[in-house]
């Protein structure tokens, strides 16, 4: 129960995450429609297997001349694995999915009805499986922040990470893969499986960094024997924090003091500067930092 009452109803976070359910389910069917349906890409999913069900279905019915409605489809198809969902990850949970693939379903046949079935950009498929690929990823990527999901794959992706803390985006890119060879099984072109999986590739790298955000911090481990000046450096000079760490090396044993910080990338050619003019000795290595939370970085009450 405590669960179910951490968030207020029309709380700051309550819009907030409602809000970006909306947005990210109206960009997300942007993608699809103007740019990835119309090329018959079937980039996992639900939706992707509703592409695949619209065409095959083309002037079979006198209600759907065209096929039936992609977003229908995805919604008939997410009912029995939302109901899963909320068992797995919690009844909030459940009732944002709903939100975000009715959003979703009717945003996709909504936009199909006013703009129809020609590709924004006419001619230039791998085009278009970029562009479609970024709102795709982008809209997800906005949903997934409000702790929801448009259902369907995102749904299975979501519990297998749960339990095993694996990237959301990577974990779409393995189980949307296996829907796009039903593309190429209904098609007959292997032209939409390739022009599928760079969609999904794309998708996943950019609902990744939705997911984290831009960041341009790097972590930086120093070690030298005049690490006392470098702290100085790093403590007022750049008004940044770090960490003292007791090691030793392998060669001969003796103890060496480790200066580990995380600046951005401006500070870093300052320190490295500062480091060059105090000990040209210094050991210094630099990796990317993926997410940096905490004091002088991002909130831990953004996350």
């Amino acid at each position: 129960m405590k669960f179910l009452l951490r968030e207020k109803l029309f709380s700051r976070s309550w819009f907030i995450n409602y809000t970006l359910i909306i947005a990210g389910s109206f960009i997300m069917a942007a993608g699809y429609v103007f740019f990835i349906t119309p090329h018959k890409i079937v980039p996992g999913g639900v939706y992707g297997i509703g592409i695949v069900i619209h065409y095959l279905t083309e002037g079979v019915f006198r209600f759907a001349p065209d096929g039936l409605p992609i977003g229908l489809l995805g919604l008939i198809m997410n009912i029995p694995l939302t109901i899963i969902g909320i068992r797995i990850l919690g009844p909030r949970f459940g009732i944002r999915t709903i939100l975000g693939f009715f959003l979703t379903a009717g945003f996709i046949d909504l936009q199909t009805l006013i703009w129809g079935n020609t590709p924004l950009v006419e001619g230039d498929v791998l085009l278009s499986c970029i562009f479609g690929g970024v709102l795709i990823g982008f809209g997800l990527g906005l949903i997934f922040r409000s702790r929801a999901t448009t259902g369907g794959s995102d749904i299975v992706a979501m519990i297998i990470s749960k339990y095993t803390r694996m990237p959301l985006g990577q974990l779409l890119i393995y189980i949307d893969s296996v829907i796009v060879l039903l593309g190429l099984a209904a098609f007959g072109d292997w032209k939409i499986p390739l022009y599928s999986w760079l969609t999904i590739f794309i998708s996943g790298k950019v609902i990744d960094a939705t997911l984290t955000g831009a960041n341009y911090a790097k972590s930086v481990f120093i070690i030298s024997e005049k690490y006392k000046d470098i702290q100085e450096i790093i403590i007022h000079h750049l008004n940044r924090g770090g960490t003292l760490l007791h090691a030793s090396g392998l060669y001969e044993g003796k103890e060496r003091p480790v200066i580990f910080t995380t600046v951005n990338r401006r500070e870093l050619v300052l320190l490295e500067n500062h480091i060059r003019k105090i000990d040209q000795d210094a050991f210094v290595t630099v990796v990317d930092a993926k997410e940096v939370l905490g004091h002088g970085f991002k909130s831990l009450n953004e996350v």
